[in-house]
């Protein structure tokens, strides 16, 4: 069964097609990437799924209902969380003060309640930090709840955006270059908890990453793009095979190794 399904998407900025009448379905559980060189549209193409962008024409389905009208705080509430390609974390709060961003909608209290601190309260506000901190504990960083963002390592911001995005409750998750800037041993570390995560939380991933040997070990599909067309769609090994994928992505990736 297809968890998200976009049907000949487009998209043009100033008359320049980002995205131009592409269609892919991710499944249930999978874990699918979306690869191609710089400017091929693939952020361009997160952005219309998380309803930060609205396409000119074509759908985007997330468990079967039509979300392309919506609204970004609809979009995360239905079960969709992403990451960014560039790191956007909060620097002068703490760790779990991050994460705790991602649980302010499940605080079970009114305004009136977080006003005077009646009521449930104080009950609700011990419930959402222990599960932030259960979060931190699962991605490997529950002994730095108290730290600052910014005296963080590239590795662990990294990380905790994915903990942040985690608190949403996804069934869903983008992740946009989550091993950009990090050494071989962050990289294996961060595909290990990928791979966790998928299972534990029964998550659905799609990712965007220019590591192709990342890519290797984590997608069942990918769906190759190029000035915003569809190049490509199929297994990762196919794609690595493919002359015409070679030719507009892998021909860089190939010299360096």
């Amino acid at each position: 069964m297809a968890i998200l399904e976009l049907e000949n998407v487009s998209i043009a900025f100033g008359g320049l097609k980002a995205i131009d009448n592409v269609s892919f379905s991710v499944q249930q559980g999978q874990i699918f990437g979306l690869i191609g060189p710089n400017g091929a549209g693939k952020t361009t193409m997160f952005n219309i799924i998380t309803a930060n962008y609205k396409p000119n024409s074509g759908k985007v389905h997330f468990l079967g209902k039509n979300i392309s009208k919506y609204k970004p705080n609809t979009i995360v509430h239905l079960g969709i969380a992403r990451t960014f390609q560039n790191i956007r974390l909060f620097n002068s709060m703490s760790v779990l003060d991050n994460v705790l961003i991602g649980l302010h909608n499940e605080a079970k209290y009114s305004f009136l309640e977080a006003a005077f601190r009646i009521g449930r309260y104080f009950k609700e506000e011990k419930r959402i930090k222990e599960k932030a901190r259960w979060i931190l504990d699962y991605i490997g960083l529950g002994n730095q709840w108290n730290t600052n963002a910014n005296a963080l390592s590239y590795g662990n911001s990294r990380k905790v955006e994915i903990a942040r995005a985690l608190a949403t409750n996804p069934k869903l998750l983008l992740l946009d270059e989550p091993a950009a800037g990090m050494n071989p041993k962050e990289t294996q570390e961060l595909c290990e908890l990928i791979l966790k995560m998928q299972k534990d939380f029964d998550l659905s991933i799609l990712l965007i990453e220019h590591d192709m040997p990342f890519v290797n070990q984590l997608c069942e599909q990918v769906l190759v793009l190029d000035y915003g067309k569809k190049l490509f769609s199929g297994t990762p090994n196919e794609a690595i095979n493919n002359p015409e994928v070679i030719a507009a992505y892998l021909g860089d990736f190939y010299a360096s190794n």
